[in-house]
């Protein structure tokens, strides 16, 4: 229900006024009319004399209409102007010339004309601004915006960050050791003590050695001609074997974690021998 607000009150109580005057100066009118059809013609016809004043008033009624329906779509009617036009002067000079009737005009009062025509007038004016009314009203319902149904909007996506994955560590890649003895070997012995396993170990490098033996270095031959064919190039007392334990044995000095197969590199021998000269360097360390 809507509020009656102060504004509203009084457009309602205008439009009450504006009715009951419409009413009041169409009947005036409308019976003055009546009057003078009676006196003029239609006096053996009541019933034709009462209504002969509608064909004058009906057309500012349908004028009047007509011109709101126009206004409504912001349009001019021409039509319904003139029908206004012609029912309203109609209808204003009919009551001003009814009322002299069989008495000479010259004798008839000012005052009796404007009485006359102050039914027709007012009714005119009463119409008009009714119609002023109806169309405000429904020109301020039309642009009334109906409410739209608006979408529920969509629940914003919480997007959970994955967590970050640290890369692992790189391990640096352990060196190459030499062959590999099983446990069971190494524990394999009688009493399973440390030294009991260094001398597994070795007996099983002694034998690896034996089945696998390092070739001889070939003696480097003496040039034709220079007197030295007859020197003896062979290694009779170890001399280069033990040169290459002590040349492992500052290298262990410097790294002590140079491995076996490093050490057959660097001498240009295989990882076997390098683990014997790495052997006998930190024995005789």
């Amino acid at each position: 229900m809507k509020t009656l607000t102060p504004s509203r009150a009084l457009a309602v109580a205008a439009g009450l006024v504006i009715i009951a005057l419409t009413a009041a100066a169409f009947w005036l009118s409308y019976a003055h009319l009546a009057e003078v059809a009676l006196g003029h013609g239609l006096g053996q016809a009541p019933a034709r004399a009462w209504a002969w004043p509608a064909t004058l008033d009906l057309f500012i009624v349908a004028g009047e209409l007509l011109m709101l329906r126009a206004a409504l779509r912001q349009e001019v009617d021409g039509w319904a102007i003139a029908l206004t036009a012609v029912g309203s002067l109609g209808s204003i000079v009919l009551n001003v010339a009814g009322v002299t009737g069989s008495r000479d005009p010259a004798t008839v009062p000012v005052l009796d004309y404007v009485v006359a025509a102050v039914p027709p007038t007012a009714a005119l004016l009463a119409f008009g601004a009714l119609m002023r009314q109806i169309h405000q009203a429904l020109a301020r319902a039309e642009a009334r915006p109906e409410p739209v149904a608006t979408e529920a909007e969509p629940a914003p996506v919480v997007v959970v960050p994955e967590p970050f994955a640290e890369p692992l560590p790189q391990v640096p890649a352990l060196p190459v050791l030499g062959p590999w003895v099983p446990v069971a070997e190494l524990l394999g012995t009688s009493t399973g003590t440390g030294p009991d396993l260094h001398a597994s170990a070795l007996q099983a490098d002694k034998e690896e050695a034996e089945e696998h033996p390092e070739p001889s270095p070939v003696p480097p031959v003496p040039p034709a001609g220079s007197g030295a064919e007859d020197i003896e190039s062979e290694d009779t007392s170890n001399t280069t074997f033990n040169r290459q334990v002590a040349d492992a044995r500052k290298w262990l000095a410097d790294d002590p974690e140079l491995t076996g197969t490093a050490i057959g590199q660097r001498l240009g021998k295989s990882d076997t021998y390098g683990r014997r000269i790495r052997r006998a360097a930190l024995a005789n360390a």
